[in-house]
């Protein structure tokens, strides 16, 4: 598939359409999701035309790659789960649920999201 750029997170990139940022570096964009699923729900974009995770990772630099994963790092402490848990999710075509064919990472936190053993407390 070719990348569009019309698509909305393009968009977002030149400016043409506003967006509640979270933070920002030379390779990555991260914004609050305008239909959050988990109290803390953020995207964090890559600034290069990619459309997927496969796409990013045949054709990215190491150097945007390294730059982008950095920036989601920082994302998890600038939103404030880092220290208590949060999901990273990617979908990576049609067929896995991506709507918006630009690579995209969700941070998803802010409350329990199940699936294992919750700590016990002291």
């Amino acid at each position: 598939m070719a990348y569009d750029n019309d698509n909305i997170f393009a968009k977002i990139l030149r400016g043409e359409i506003p967006c509640d940022k979270v933070h920002e570096t030379e390779h990555a964009l991260a914004f609050r999701d305008i239909a959050p699923k988990t109290p803390v729900h953020v995207l964090v974009i890559p600034k290069g035309a990619y459309v997927d995770a496969a796409d990013f990772n045949a054709r990215a630099s190491d150097v945007e790659k390294i730059g982008f994963w950095q920036a989601v790092h920082e994302t998890t402490a600038i939103a404030g789960v880092d220290g208590s848990g949060f999901r990273l999710t990617t979908n990576n075509g049609a067929s896995a649920g991506q709507i918006v064919f630009h690579f995209h990472v969700h941070i998803n936190g802010g409350r329990p999201l199940g699936g294992g053993k919750q700590p016990k407390g002291e």
